[in-house]
Order: structure tokens, then C-alpha cells, then sequence
């Protein structure tokens, strides 16, 4: 069923024209007047994906010379970045968003904070913002098809995001140019949304975080385009189960590090690496902090899991070997021997007896081809 691009109640007929006009994605509407309500916000897409390439694309694409890929995919050209004034005044934005530093998250790392135990009034934002997170991954999801590209879907995330009245938190962290993360193939994760097409038989990761009333969500799935090789399904299947199976046993007393141990058993038994360069973190009222949450086995995590803590595990699973390579673009993490690599993410709560997963999947989730 087709929703509102603004309220989420079944959708009529009615299309934005001008998206139809910019042959971008359709948006439809209710009605005219929630059309309406929507304009102020919906037209500041137009204009972003309507732009020409800037010299600042131009120098985007220059570093790339001479560097050896490791694998087929190749970067497209990246429309400009949003900036502060084109995100509506009412929204609550994160310290980063004009400086690009998150001048709060450093100073905790700085002083080695404690995990956060959060209290009622807190887990209850957090909650929030968690459950608008799954939203829009859920309409981002519904997106990837083959011939679409990573730019039209972070438009499709950053509307949506506005129109919950959030922030999306990767958008100029530092200095991220996009409101997600694209990661198709042999990217590993913070692949940056461009103009390439998806293609049968890609997989593409879609990592969705918003900042709302002052707290951050985090999530992500991996999602299959078109006829998706059998050996590839089965790398997306063991990911996810390596998340399901580490979700398992969190519960208060359980030491961070055995996450990993759990991860790196189910992957390794399937002929799968653990990617051991990037970890889940605790998440709140800054997009990373305390714990770190390795994936891969026999870590030295620090940290007992706590009723109240909360924080996210992001397993990423590829193909061939462990190691990663960063592309120039110094965001783009793409596995060394050029095969794939696939990750899912939940947030998750510590409660007294177990765990809630805060980013958990909708009836509408997680569609395949």
C-alpha cells in the first residue's frame, strides 16, 4: 500500500508534479491539502537533486586518480551538500551541524566517560527516536530496485527525516556530505550516496540514524537488488543471523566482549571474516560513545552489560578477508580483496532480564525482491 509522503496514511493518486517534471522517485499524497503542508520541506529536494556539478564534485572525483580499487564499483558524482539554512528552523540540530565537529562526543571520549544508564524519561526519547529510525529505513527499503540510485534514496531519507521533524545525524559529522550511508558490493559500511545506478545482483547497505528532541537512533539492513547470487544471499543471511544470534544473549551481566565470540563463531562455521575495524557503540544523546562493542572474537572489550544501558551491535561480514581498505574520499571502507561484504545494526536496550531491540523490524520491513 502507498502512503503519504507526509502524514503516512494511505496514499491517493496525487503526485508531487514536479518530482514527476525531475523524473525523481514519486512522492505521493493523501490530499491537496496535506500536499500543501508538505511543500515548504518537499521542494528543498528539487532543489538539491536539481543542481549541476559544482567544482567542489569536480575535486571530489580527482582524488580518485590513480587509486586502485579494489573491486568493480566504481564512485558516481555526489550532488551538493545540504546545508544549516535549508534545514527548517524548528528542528533540534546536534552541535556538528555547521562546524562538522561533534564538540560533546570528543570531550566524553576525552574524559573516558562511563556507559551512560539511562534513565525512564530518557529511554522513553530514545524509544522515539528509535522507532522513527525504523521508519524511514523502512521507506528506504522500498526504494532499492535496479536502476535506482544511492542519491535518489538519501533524498527519499532526508524528506523523510524532516518530516518527523528530526536531523539526520550522519549529515556533515564529520563532515559527511550525505543524510546516510550507501554501502553496495564491497563496501563495507559508510559508503556515501552518488550517482550509480544499482545493478541486478548488488546487495546495498542503507544506515539510518536521527537526532530527535536531543537523542540519536542508529540502524541498518542489507538489502538484495534484483537476481542476487546464491553464495551472496547466504553471505546477507549469516550476517543478519550473526546479529539475531549476538542479540540473543544481552542481558544484564553479560561481559561486551562475548558479543564477539558469538559473531565470529556463526560467521567463521558459514566460511565467513569479521570485519574487525569498526564496532557497535553506546548511542543517546551523542551518536558514539561508551561501550565499544567489537565484533570479532577473542577481543578485549571493556564493559558489563548494565539494566539501562543502551547501545547498538552493527556486525559486518564479508565474503573473503577481514581487512579493509579507505577510499580517498576518507569515508568509503571497501573490503581488500574486492569481495562482498554485508551488515545489519540494531539499537538495543539492557533491561532487567534481557534486552529490547529499539530499531526492531515493522510488518513492512525488510521487502525482498
Amino acid at each position: 500500500m502507498t502512503t503519504c509522503s507526509r502524514c503516512n496514511k494511505p496514499a491517493t493518486s496525487l503526485q508531487c508534479p514536479t518530482c514527476l517534471k525531475l523524473s525523481l522517485p514519486p512522492s505521493f499524497f493523501c490530499s491537496q491539502d496535506c500536499f500543501k503542508e508538505a511543500w515548504p520541506q518537499h521542494k528543498l529536494v528539487h532543489q538539491v537533486v536539481n543542481v549541476p556539478a559544482t567544482n567542489e564534485s569536480k575535486r571530489i572525483d580527482e582524488r580518485f586518480a590513480g587509486f586502485q580499487f579494489t573491486g568493480s564499483l566504481r564512485p558516481g558524482s555526489v550532488s551538493p551538500r545540504i546545508t544549516r539554512d535549508q534545514i527548517p528552523k524548528h528542528i533540534q540540530v546536534p552541535d556538528y551541524v555547521e562546524t562538522g565537529i561533534p564538540v560533546s562526543e570528543q570531550a566524553a571520549k576525552k574524559a573516558a566517560s562511563q556507559i551512560v544508564v539511562h534513565t525512564p524519561e530518557q529511554i522513553q526519547k530514545i524509544r522515539k527516536t528509535c522507532k522513527l529510525a525504523r521508519e524511514v529505513l523502512d521507506k528506504a527499503g522500498k526504494m532499492v530496485k535496479v536502476g535506482v540510485t544511492t542519491s535518489e534514496i538519501n533524498r527519499v531519507v532526508h524528506e523523510a527525516t524532516i518530516e518527523r521533524d528530526s536531523y539526520p545525524s550522519p549529515l556533515n559529522y564529520y563532515h559527511f556530505p550525505k543524510s546516510c550511508c550507501t554501502s553496495v558490493n564491497e563496501i563495507i559500511c559508510h559508503g556515501i550516496p552518488d550517482s550509480r545506478e544499482l545493478e541486478d545482483g548488488d546487495i546495498c547497505n542503507i544506515d539510518i540514524s536521527l537526532y530527535h528532541d536531543g537523542y540519536h537512533s542508529d540502524l541498518n539492513e542489507t538489502f538484495l537488488v534484483g537476481n542476487v547470487a546464491p553464495e551472496t544471499r547466504k553471505l546477507v543471511q549469516t550476517t543478519y543471523e550473526c546479529l539475531e544470534k549476538a542479540i540473543e544473549i544481552v542481558k544484564p551481566g553479560v561481559l561486551y566482549r562475548e558479543v564477539g565470540n558469538v559473531i565470529s563463531r556463526h560467521a567463521h562455521a558459514n566460511g565467513f571474516s569479521v570485519v574487525r575495524s569498526y564496532c557497535g557503540h553506546g548511542i543517546g544523546e551523542l551518536f558514539h560513545s561508551a561501550p565499544s562493542v567489537p565484533h570479532y572474537g577473542k577481543n578485549k572489550a571493556i564493559g558489563v552489560m548494565k539494566p539501562g544501558h543502551v547501545f547498538t551491535i552493527e556486525p559486518m561480514i564479508s565474503a573473503g578477508t577481514w581487512h579493509d581498505v579507505l577510499w580517498p574520499d576518507n569515508w568509503t571502507a571497501a573490503t581488500k580483496d574486492g569481495k562482498c561484504s554485508a551488515q545489519f545494526e540494531h539499537a538495543l536496550l539492557v533491561t532487567e532480564n534481557g534486552c529490547e531491540v529499539l530499531t526492531k523490524r515493522t510488518s513492512g520491513s525488510y521487502l525482498e525482491p
